[in-house]
């Protein structure tokens, strides 16, 4: 099955925002992003990626071992940066698609293809429908998912509450997938199912967060017809301001230059680790200083910003498009505030009655095998993964840093680590970076490269590809231990 723009006459069925640079397909209306640069990322030098890529031999024997793909694609090349972790990533994800599971191949490509669809994430789909019918998939049930087998369809509801609104998932909606007659799950199944799910999700993430390009094809490089689509671009929003500015423009952002700010974080992480060492917080002001914080992300690239476009602009255009929706349902269905204002009050998911190491792990892997080992690996290693490292200053110690990044992303999916204090995020993560952390972990497909450029401004273009990895993993632990809890719950 060939897709839209193998040939060079296909380049005619083309349009190009000249605002965001991304290709609407006028036949499917897929939404596809052209190269703004050259290379894997819009947003990092193609040199500095390339470099990585030449050093580095094991890159090359990773992929040969472990790329589905057989090349070295532009996800592998971004994340070659920390080639540490590319192992970890790709070793998880070459077990989850390729190696003995519960489910047969074909059913986990179109499962990444689902997961990718909640996110409109093309790039994702793209690659998955290849591997897809390469696997022996039936090319029918790409029309849609009413050609597609009722079990693989009843995935649906717990695609989009784990992409959107993990917290909502309880063991009902794992009964319901285990006791549907002839097109049950066993609970093997439903794991492997879970693990592809959050996996996916959080790649879109990546993928958004880091500018991925899609992959080129040399034939059509230059063949695409120019148009303007609107007023305003709203493929990415690129054209207005409401978004970012409303966000960025609290706090000091834009009066100290981005070297002074760099010095203010180092200051700040000094000053903490001080004021840990003299005294510690009591229990009830730590959960106090969460709840501010849990409140306080609200205000962060609030849904209302995002509402305040003409309804009309955005329906014209078609935001989720054909090509995508026809693997979801309810595509309205997005993220929504752990602590949303004047809703009944959701229990906090508290780390320490549920943990990813005493629970979630040992779990896993009972009912698939030795994934739950490959994810430990892989969750460790972006955790502790660090070169002691900010912009120009060497001998830091970043691991205060990383916590936080970490653990304001399971903040915002309404977990809270009892013994963290909350105070250090507000401390550490200044304005524009908590809009990007927000965007990139909730709706990555809104990620700008203003807002990538807008925090850290003074670190490197590696360090900004940790900061992704961390989102990341941090989302997709934070999906598997709501799904997996409510598993533990069905069990018991």
């Amino acid at each position: 099955m060939n897709r839209g723009g193998s040939s060079p006459s296909a380049a005619a069925n083309y349009l190009l925002c000249t605002n965001c640079r991304k290709v609407l397909r006028k036949d499917k209306r897929i939404r596809v992003s052209q190269p703004l640069t050259r290379g894997p990322s819009a947003f990092i030098p193609e040199k500095e990626v390339v470099q990585a890529n030449t050093v580095d031999e094991r890159t090359n024997f990773l992929v040969e071992e472990y790329s589905t793909s057989g090349r070295l694609d532009n996800i592998t090349q971004v994340m070659s940066l920390h080639t540490q972790y590319l192992e970890s990533f790709l070793r998880s994800q070459f077990y989850m698609l390729r190696m003995d599971g519960p489910l047969p191949l074909p059913y986990r490509h179109y499962i990444a293809i689902m997961a990718a669809a909640r996110h409109q994430c093309s790039y994702l789909i793209n690659m998955h429908v290849d591997e897809f019918l390469k696997t022996g998939g039936i090319a029918e049930w790409l029309n849609g998912l009413e050609y597609v087998p009722q079990r693989l369809k009843n995935l649906n509801e717990i695609n989009k509450l784990l992409a959107h609104r993990p917290w909502l998932i309880t063991k009902e909606h794992i009964q319901k997938l285990v006791k549907t007659g002839e097109n049950n799950w066993s609970l093997p199944e439903l794991v492997h199912a879970v693990v592809l799910l959050a996996h996916y999700h959080a790649l879109a993430s990546f993928v958004f967060g880091s500018g991925i390009n899609p992959e080129r094809d040399p034939e059509i490089s230059n063949g695409f017809t120019l148009i303007s689509v609107n007023n305003f671009c709203v493929c990415d929003l690129a054209n207005d301001n409401n978004i970012e500015n409303a966000s960025l423009s609290g706090g000091n952002f834009g009066i100290v230059d981005s070297l002074s700010e760099l010095e203010a974080l180092m200051e700040r992480m000094k000053r903490l680790q001080e004021e840990t060492e003299d005294e510690e917080a009591s229990q009830e002001e730590m959960s106090t200083r969460f709840e501010k914080e849990k409140k306080e992300s609200l205000f962060v690239v609030s849904g209302d910003t995002f509402h305040s476009f003409p309804h009309s602009d955005f329906e014209d255009d078609m935001i989720i498009t054909s090509d995508v929706s026809r693997y979801i349902e309810d595509p309205g269905f997005g993220y929504e505030d752990f602590a949303r204002r004047g809703e009944e009050h959701l229990p906090t998911f508290r780390a320490q009655d549920y943990t990813w190491e005493n629970h979630g792990f040992s779990l896993v892997n009972r009912l698939y095998s030795d994934i739950g080992h490959l994810l430990d690996e892989k969750f460790r290693m972006v955790y502790n993964l660090t070169y002691n490292t900010m912009a120009t200053h060497e001998d830091v110690d970043t691991t205060m840093l990383r916590r936080a990044l970490f653990n304001y992303v399971h903040c915002m999916f309404g977990i809270r680590y009892d013994d963290y204090d909350y105070g250090e995020v507000n401390q550490l993560l200044e304005r524009s970076l908590k809009v990007y952390i927000k965007t990139v972990t909730c709706y990555p497909e809104r990620t700008t490269k203003r807002m990538y450029d807008s925090y850290w401004r003074q670190f490197k273009h590696s360090e900004k590809v940790h900061v992704n990895l961390l989102l990341m993993e941090a989302r997709m632990q934070a999906e598997l231990l709501y799904a997996l809890r409510a598993i533990t719950r069905h069990l018991t």
